[in-house]
């Protein structure tokens, strides 16, 4: 009787680890949240196991940072922290000419350093699974080439950038190929030059060495958003002999979970009309000089219009260590606006605010996890890129999709937003006729999008596919 209950017992184990799925994201915050919550949907609603794999620090900042993920969906994940080398957490440089966070340079060089332990865990799963399937960010390639020595493992890339980027970037501009965009789009098309510090680029220079190993490529976007661009992507990934889906957005599908502790921007925004809130915030990267944040506090005050306003300093590449800088607000900004405007000093829940009745526009840095998550809730940017694929992010919000604004022109980067600069887009943009129109065309393509979200729709049936060609 033991003997059977024991091979029952084996069986229902090889049954559970038919197919494993083992995500790798890179350790900067968009990343972390992007392959984090891609995790949940394998997990939650494909019943696969999922082990999430990065540094302790990491893998900590990517749980406490949940963006409206349900807490049971996130305790069926199987974090793996792997010992990571100390690595230096210099504070953010406020001054700095070029906005690109070179403060997490450190943090980066050391993810470099996860390939041992990566395979070894690879290795374990490898014995107890009949595939092991590894969804890695591009910018780990490195760290996950042993995929190659195991028989039963394959790889899939998730670009947490946009496909527009991409094609742009990586297949036109190494290639020589021309951008396929209307004469008068391409005048106004950011010039694509790299503002990152000479060791970033050979960072990435030296993990996408080891790209080619993947099977296949997963975007976070859809046919609705980028379906020009998905079509010349799959052309170019054909001749390649690589598969592509595009799965987006890739966000909770239900935003009905209220953490026990509600974020008092949401209990502050019951209190507002409809569409009536800017929500301002630059994400997890951004940092600005004193002067910036004098501007910023005088064009929102001047602007008359209501808003949420996210003050916080860029990351360090650990975020649970040193003091964050406090702002400084021009004298007595605070009573002054209040009740028309709010200063929020902790990390925000940007999706349920985005997702919110009252918010009715998003000055934004327009990182592709921002921009996803505005799309899909329908809210109109005010595009002000800092760094990286940002310019040419805005430039897809602002000139191809028409669904926002743009703060300054990315040509003009370092020179100093005026107050007046910002009081004129913020007025436009939530008060005038032109506002109400790119409102009403973010609303239209955020139904849209959750359209294709929904069963049936383009970006289920690219998942349901993904998940067949997987667990086949």
């Amino acid at each position: 009787m033991d003997n059977i209950n024991k091979n029952v017992e084996n069986m229902k184990n090889q049954e559970e680890n038919e197919v494993a799925i083992v995500m790798v994201p890179f350790p900067a915050q968009s990343h972390l949240n992007q392959l984090l919550q891609l995790a949940c949907i394998f997990s939650s609603s494909y019943d696969l196991p999922v082990y999430y794999v990065g540094s302790a620090t990491h893998n900590h900042q990517a749980r406490v940072r949940a963006n409206a993920l349900n807490p049971s969906d996130i305790a069926k994940i199987h974090f793996h922290d792997i010992p990571t080398p100390d690595f230096a957490s210099p504070a953010p440089d406020p001054n700095a000419l070029s906005k690109f966070p070179s403060q997490l340079l450190p943090s980066y060089n050391a993810c470099t350093l996860l390939r041992d332990p990566i395979a070894l865990l690879l290795r374990d799963i490898s014995s107890k699974s009949r595939r092991v399937v590894v969804v890695h960010d591009v910018l780990m390639s490195y760290n996950v080439q042993d995929v190659c020595s195991l028989h039963n493992a394959e790889s899939y890339i998730f670009n947490c950038v946009s496909v527009f980027f991409m094609y742009c970037s990586f297949i036109c501009l190494p290639n020589g190929m021309p951008i396929p965009l209307d004469e008068h789009l391409l005048k106004k098309l950011p010039k694509l030059e790299a503002d990152a510090p000479e060791e970033i680029n050979k960072l990435v220079d030296f993990q996408l060495q080891y790209k080619d190993i993947r099977a296949g490529d997963l975007y976070n976007s859809n046919k609705v958003l980028e379906g020009t661009f998905l079509d010349l992507m799959g052309k170019f990934a054909s001749t390649q002999n690589k598969k592509q889906w595009a799965i987006g957005p890739i966000m909770p599908t239900k935003l009905d979970h209220v953490s026990d502790k509600r974020n008092k921007c949401l209990d502050w925004l019951d209190n507002q009309p409809p569409r009536s809130v800017l929500y301002v915030s630059f994400g997890s990267s951004t940092t600005f000089s004193d002067k910036e944040v004098m501007e910023l506090a005088m064009g929102l005050e001047r602007s008359k219009q209501k808003f949420v306003w996210v003050l916080r300093d860029a990351d360090r590449g650990d975020i649970f260590s040193g003091e964050a800088r406090r702002f400084e607000l021009p004298d007595g900004f605070e009573e002054r606006v209040r009740g028309v405007g709010l200063v929020v000093r902790e990390w925000a829940p940007q999706l349920e605010i985005l997702a919110h009745s009252s918010t009715g526009g998003f000055m934004s840095h327009c990182g592709w996890n921002s921009c996803i998550e505005s799309i899909n809730m329908g809210v109109p940017v005010a595009a002000w890129a800092m760094h990286s694929e940002q310019p040419l992010n805005a430039f897809f919000l602002t000139e191809i999709l028409k669904i926002g604004l743009l703060v300054r022109d990315w040509k003009k980067r370092e020179e100093l937003v005026t107050a007046s600069a910002i009081e004129n887009v913020v007025r436009k943009l939530m008060a005038s006729e032109e506002g109400d129109e790119i409102r009403k065309r973010a609303e239209e393509l955020g139904a849209a999008v959750r359209e294709s979200t929904e069963k049936g729709g383009a970006s289920q049936l690219e998942l349901d596919s993904f998940i067949a060609h997987i667990t086949r």
